[in-house]
This record gives C-alpha cells, sequence and structure tokens, in this order.
C-alpha cells in the first residue's frame, strides 16, 4: 500500500524549543515526509517557551473549543498553528493553561512543572486524537515522537479501534535515550478508565507511579513499529521493542527509508 498521509504527534520540535536529537526528529522526519510527497500533520505543545508574536501564531478557531475532561475536571482546548518557514510545513500547537504556561518561561513545562505530566500526556493525546477526528482526516501512519506522546497508541488501540480516523492507521514509536524528570502518578491508570479505556488494559500499570521506561514498555504493546533515532536507548525500551519491525535513522539525510519503512508494514 502506498503511504499517502502521515499524522505526527511531537514533543518537541527545532527550532520552536532547544534543538537536541529529540526535537531535531521532529523537523527533520515531517519536513522530508513532505519533500516526499507524502501529505502531513504535525502536533506538539505550545509550551511558554514558544513566543506566538515572533513565530507568527494563530488560533485555529474552528479546531478550539472542545473540553477534555480528565479527572472529573474540564480543560479548555486552544488550538494554534503556524507555519516553520525553514521546513515548509505547518505545525498544530495544543494548548491549556492548566498544562502549559501562558507567560514565557526559559523551560519545558515537563521540567517546571513533573508533577502534572500524567494529566499534561493525556490532556495532550486526547486533544491531537479529537483533533484529527473534528478534521475528518485519516493517516495511513501515526508516528509517535517523545515520550509525552506515548499514550497515544494506547488511547488509538483501545478507545479508538473502530473509528474511521485510526482503524487502518499503522503506529510508529520513534525511540530516544530520554527520561522523564519524576515518576509519573499512580493514579494515571485510574484518570485514564474515566476516559473508557478499559480496565484490563490498564492493567499493567494500574496503581504504579511509572518511569520513562515503565511508560514506553507499556505504549510498545499498542504499537506496530519503532525508529530508533539514537544511540543509548534504554535496553529496557529496547526489550520491550524487539518483536517488533525496527529502523535505525541515524543518517538524517535519508528520509526515503523511513518512506520505504512506513510502506513495508502494510506488505
Amino acid at each position: 500500500m502506498e503511504v499517502k498521509k502521515v499524522l505526527f504527534i511531537s514533543q518537541e520540535i527545532a527550532p520552536y524549543v532547544p534543538e537536541r536529537r529529540l526535537s531535531q526528529i521532529g523537523r527533520i522526519l515531517p519536513q522530508g515526509i513532505k519533500e516526499q510527497g507524502i501529505e502531513e500533520r504535525t502536533f506538539m505543545p505550545k509550551y511558554g517557551m514558544i513566543a506566538e508574536r515572533s513565530n507568527q501564531l494563530h488560533e485555529m478557531i474552528r479546531l478550539s473549543g472542545m473540553n477534555v475532561i480528565i479527572d472529573d475536571t474540564d480543560h479548555p482546548l486552544i488550538i494554534k498553528v503556524a507555519t516553520l518557514q525553514q521546513a515548509h510545513f505547518q505545525v498544530y500547537f495544543i494548548y491549556n493553561e492548566d498544562y502549559f504556561a501562558s507567560n514565557r518561561i526559559d523551560d519545558l513545562e515537563m521540567n517546571c512543572s513533573p508533577h502534572d505530566n500524567d494529566e499534561r500526556s493525556i490532556f495532550f493525546v486526547r486533544a491531537v486524537i479529537e483533533s484529527i477526528r473534528k478534521m475528518r482526516w485519516v493517516p495511513d501512519i501515526i508516528q509517535c515522537t517523545g515520550w509525552i506522546s506515548a499514550l497515544a497508541p494506547v488511547y488509538i488501540r483501545t478507545l479508538y479501534g473502530d473509528d474511521p480516523s485510526f482503524r487502518d492507521a499503522k503506529i510508529v514509536t520513534a525511540l530516544f535515550n530520554e527520561q522523564i524528570g519524576a515518576p509519573l502518578d499512580a493514579r494515571m491508570a485510574e484518570k485514564i478508565h474515566m476516559d473508557g479505556v478499559p480496565k484490563s488494559a490498564l492493567k499493567p500499570i494500574a496503581g504504579n507511579e511509572l518511569t520513562y521506561e515503565d511508560l514506553m514498555a507499556y505504549s510498545l504493546k499498542y504499537t506496530d513499529a519503532v525508529i530508533e533515532c539514537e544511540a543509548g536507548v534504554s535496553p529496557k525500551v529496547l526489550e520491550a521493542a524487539s518483536a517488533l519491525p525496527k529502523l535505525q535513522f541515524i543518517d538524517d539525510d535519508d528520509v526515503m527509508k523511513v518512506k520505504d519503512f512506513y510502506t513495508s508494514l502494510f506488505d
């Protein structure tokens, strides 16, 4: 099957945030895939460090206005969009002032307020999913980049498995030498269950504070393939991914092999 549409759910994209391997991949893959003639949609959080005026962000009124309920609390969703001029693709920014700063700060919110990271991840993933449904856009590939996107495979496979926007898509997870600043709240599984994810699917994480390795190992149970993007990925994460199709993407000049890898998942 020819891959025509790719959804990128990205934690970081350079140059909106400081450059490191994860944020580089957040830019390189959508840019390269678009240059290969594939339609893409790219989402990331709207962090407080991202200057709206200089980056020319503007609100998407038709997508904003939804409420995402987490732990019985309503959180309004605002979506902004900008064109990354250097790479010639649009980025959709997920924003809510409960999880992302409304004023300029010098660090990512995940580092400044790690106690909210479980809900921050839930909000981001659910906001992306609901936005894609509202767009009536049907991706062939869903690429998850960064731990904040790790719940996307879980939600898509358990809660949205029959949804026309997602039921035929393949999910690919990018792997990095990454960590979370502090373990995720032990009530995270309970909060996810309140969204409708069945308890049976949440048994591996129920009642546990999750480390990065725990979260990724759980997410990979619902993933179709992985792309190893840098050296030093946790052995526990690599073990969890050992049975999945894997691509090593170290040479950033050869995005064609990523496109071919995506296509191979439908063979």
